[in-house]
């Protein structure tokens, strides 16, 4: 089979990461006998400093004739604390989102036996966590209608739904339950806000589609409770754009390290793969960054983009056996467990993929 990735690595350690996760790419497409072909496209701070745009036409031209996008991070400390910027990189992947109709984000949540010490949570309470977040990309108030009024000191962001938005990201949700363990928990704030009552509305309307699913639905701010009090209560998550990009942050610590979180951005065109971490410019270029949430984000993309579920398990076993075996970058070193770099452990995770 042959494979068109655009590599998208954006900004800080996006580039250092993604070539780690195209280690393990070519690692697999040689033991399995595929063809890949990568193009090399720009997002975020790097192509606004070369076209003014944080997502220009060229990087989506190269997104939209791909099969797939393995994608960075963006960011850059330049932005951060400048709000009168006008063009902002994190608008580059917002950009992509939309023009590429990518209206679910998949965020899997997995603990890994060997690594329970190191999540902040009791042990007791992680191991054995297990569950998918489903967050709705591009509707609600980042995409709203926003301004200032009274001379700039008065600021409103719209949180605006349409039924057939919510429909298709329910319908995606009580699916990947189906696969799963048939629990799906619609998060909403169906109790203040009248875009929350019409999500509601819907999936208490789509619920008999799905009679083998147990529905629940959950307040928010009692969901962002529940994930720390209950994490294995959950099996698939399904929430608006806002709350799940609270939510799915909130959810990464389970693991112990942001760095193993993996996500997909799915829907109408090309789909999206990436790590759930920023662009982390504080650790660019000093190969010290965990690649693991970018090689397994890679092993979503065999799933998801290509159907192809034997490679996406192989990538996933290698990165088992890299954390089982205490080959890890600083983030997840301890006492008796030197830190080895970026570009050591995605060379280990290639290797185990070759010989396995």
């Amino acid at each position: 089979m042959r494979l068109k990735i655009a590599e998208v690595p954006g900004d800080g350690i996006g580039p250092e990461v993604v070539n780690q996760a195209k280690k393990a790419v070519d690692a697999v497409c040689a033991r399995f006998g595929h063809e890949v072909e990568y193009r090399f496209a720009k997002a975020g701070a790097c192509a606004i400093d070369e076209y003014g745009s944080a997502y220009p036409e060229e990087t989506h031209k190269i997104c939209m004739e791909s099969d797939a996008v393995l994608y960075g991070a963006v960011g850059d400390p330049r932005y951060d604390n400048d709000p009168t910027a006008k063009v902002r990189p994190e608008q580059g992947l917002l950009a992509m989102r939309k023009q590429l109709g990518l209206y679910a984000n998949l965020r899997p949540v997995e603990t890994f036996p060997s690594l329970v010490h190191k999540s902040p949570l009791k042990e007791e309470l992680v191991d054995g966590a297990d569950f998918l977040c489903i967050r709705e990309l591009t509707g609600g108030m980042y995409f709203g209608e926003k301004g200032r009024l009274d001379g700039g000191d008065t600021a409103y962001d719209t949180n605006i739904y349409h039924r057939f938005e919510i429909e298709r990201i329910l319908k995606l949700a009580f699916e990947y339950a189906m696969r799963r363990r048939k629990h799906l928990t619609v998060v909403d704030k169906a109790n203040v806000l009248e875009s929350s009552r019409l999500w509601r509305q819907v999936a208490q309307e789509m619920e008999p589609q799905y009679p083998e699913v147990r529905t629940d639905y959950m307040y928010v701010d009692n969901a962002s409770m529940q994930l720390i009090r209950c994490p294995k209560f959950f099996d698939v998550i399904v929430t608006e754009n806002t709350f799940g990009d609270i939510l799915t942050d909130e959810a990464s610590v389970i693991s112990g390290s942001m760095g193993l979180l993996a996500s997909a951005s799915i829907g109408e065109h090309t789909g999206v793969f990436e790590p759930i971490h920023g662009s982390y410019p504080q650790a660019a270029g000093k190969n010290i960054a965990n690649p693991l949430a970018t090689i397994l984000s890679a092993a979503m993309m065999f799933e998801y983009a290509f159907g192809l579920m034997e490679e996406g398990r192989a990538i996933r076993e290698a990165v088992a056996a890299s954390i089982e075996a205490k080959y890890v970058t600083e983030d997840l070193a301890g006492e008796g467990v030197p830190a080895r770099s970026t570009s050591e452990v995605g060379d280990w995770v290639a290797d185990y993929i070759r010989n396995a």
